[in-house]
């Protein structure tokens, strides 16, 4: 017999997901493309290499969020 109990779910509907999802993909490429662009400009010398570690890991951060949306 199979189990009656309610799936525990996120309680998100399919199209909060997909906004959900659509925001993070956004997010993530942004904070990639700031971590390469300022990453470049610290291995000039022209910044201080505290920007390009932060937005590389906001964009891991964001990255596993969207993976864990997707799932």
């Amino acid at each position: 017999m199979s189990d009656i109990e309610r799936r525990r779910g996120s309680g998100l509907t399919r199209k909060q997901r997909e906004e959900r999802a659509y925001k993070l993909v956004l997010a993530t490429g942004a904070a990639g493309a700031v971590a390469v662009v300022t990453a470049i400009l610290a291995a000039i010398d022209l910044i201080g290499t505290n920007i390009p570690v932060l937005a590389a890991i906001l964009a891991v951060i964001f990255f596993v969020m969207l993976r864990r949306t997707l799932r």
